[in-house]
């Protein structure tokens, strides 16, 4: 479990690399503090109080936990007597904290690709917190700590379809984060899109990505980290997790394939960008069906995955909204797809695969957590935004967005182009 930590925690620098590569070289340190901002404010207000927020045991109407239960992580890590306390999985809590407080880094960095380029790093910092505190941590408890959209008596499957033993005879599938991350984030991402407004020029001139190989740089990090996210959800060195390695494997491989034949079809050619967009496009799309699918229907999840993220990331140049380096392509869409596809594919329970009645209940309970997050996410979000641009404001000056963000906000630029120092 520390190994899958640690992987994950690997996640939000290379998601710095992916997006930095992704951005204009004007900006690119900006894009890539944004990951790393997050990645040191997370942190620190997760043991604050996220770890109580999500896991806490005093619930709050089913939306998130008593904040200050487990405060500073009080009462999480040792007993009365020194000896480490055991967590739901065996071993010590303190593990599973580690593990928690890397998706919540990394789902909070993922929303910082919406907004490349134009906003101000302390008002993306105070979104990073307000967004971690009043969106992924009540996400967490609704869907793994016991809430609204868990699998347990009090939650709304149990409401519609029963329980047994107190368990919902039907339960939400979400093994490793498709509504509590991605869902979450790539609604985010829209909302932000829209009340901060379009770069500078969009789409008149075209924003091309100033490094491709940071770009399959990141990807490849990411890939390899995200075993981490998958195969840790399974909490255990044993067969689950073997089998979300697996999926998770074939269903990324099977996405970037998806991918690419959309662009040839389409463009005419098969890009690097594509690529390492459509592993991205897999690896969300197989995050909450990871634990629940053979590796067959794996690939045939994330080869749709991928399908529909490449036409995904072109919704902003219909719709006019400026989603900078595709949050909302890739992670809303494929996340969509990954958390409603569980109701179609779960091996031997879903609408598709030997089901039957209960399959489809389950595609139901499947698009009812996929709305609710998306809903739940989206109107919070909004409400942060709009409290930031009331107040500190999110943009940078016109001026300062076109001569670079990267020297305006940090000081300093990612390469040396003014020739030799003249002393």
């Amino acid at each position: 479990m520390l190994i899958s930590a640690s992987l994950v925690l690997l996640m939000t620098p290379a998601l710095a690399f992916f997006y930095g590569g992704m951005s204009r070289q004007k900006s690119v340190l900006n894009m890539m503090m944004m990951s790393f901002g997050a990645l040191g404010l997370v942190s620190i207000i997760y043991v604050l109080w996220g770890w109580s927020m999500s896991y806490g045991t005093q619930d709050i109407a089913g939306i998130f936990a008593n904040p200050f239960e487990f405060f500073g992580l009080k009462d999480s890590i040792t007993d009365a007597d020194g000896n480490y306390i055991a967590g739901a999985y065996g071993y010590a809590n303190i593990i599973d904290v580690g593990f928690q407080l890397t998706f919540a880094v990394i789902s909070t960095a993922l929303i910082s690709g919406a907004i490349a380029e134009r906003v101000k790093f302390g008002s993306w910092m105070v979104f990073a917190g307000l967004w971690a505190t009043f969106v992924y941590f009540p996400l967490a408890h609704m869907v793994w700590g016991g809430g609204l959209l868990s699998h347990g008596e009090t939650g709304f499957a149990a409401w519609m379809f029963g329980t047994t033993d107190g368990e919902a005879n039907i339960s939400p599938i979400d093994f490793a984060g498709g509504t509590v991350v991605h869902i979450s984030a790539g609604i985010t991402g829209l909302v932000l899109a829209l009340i901060i407004g379009k770069r500078r020029n969009f789409p008149r001139v075209p924003q091309r990505p100033h490094n491709l190989p940071f770009v399959m740089l990141g990807a490849a990090l990411l890939w390899f980290g995200w075993f981490g996210f998958n195969g840790g959800s399974a909490f255990a060195a044993d067969g689950l997790a073997g089998v979300a390695w697996l999926n998770t494997t074939v269903a990324t491989a099977a996405a970037m394939l998806g991918w690419l034949a959309v662009e040839r079809i389409r463009d005419g050619h098969a890009t690097s960008l594509g690529a390492a967009s459509g592993v991205v496009a897999g690896l969300v799309a197989i995050t909450p069906a990871a634990g629940a699918l053979t590796p067959v229907t794996s690939i045939i999840l994330g080869a749709i995955g991928g399908v529909l993220a490449a036409f995904g990331v072109g919704l902003k140049y219909k719709f006019g909204f400026d989603d900078s380096l595709d949050v909302v392509g890739v992670h809303l869409v494929a996340g969509l797809w990954g958390t409603i596809g569980v109701g179609l594919l779960a091996d031997g329970s879903g609408l598709l695969t030997g089901g039957g009645a209960d399959g489809f209940k389950l595609f139901i309970v499947q698009v009812v957590i996929a709305v609710a997050a998306m809903v739940f996410a989206g109107c919070v979000a909004a409400i942060i935004a709009y409290a930031i641009k009331a107040t500190i404001g999110w943009r940078v000056e016109d001026e300062e967005e076109a001569f670079g963000i990267d020297f305006h906000q940090h000081g300093e630029s990612a390469y040396d182009t003014a020739g030799p120092e003249i002393r």
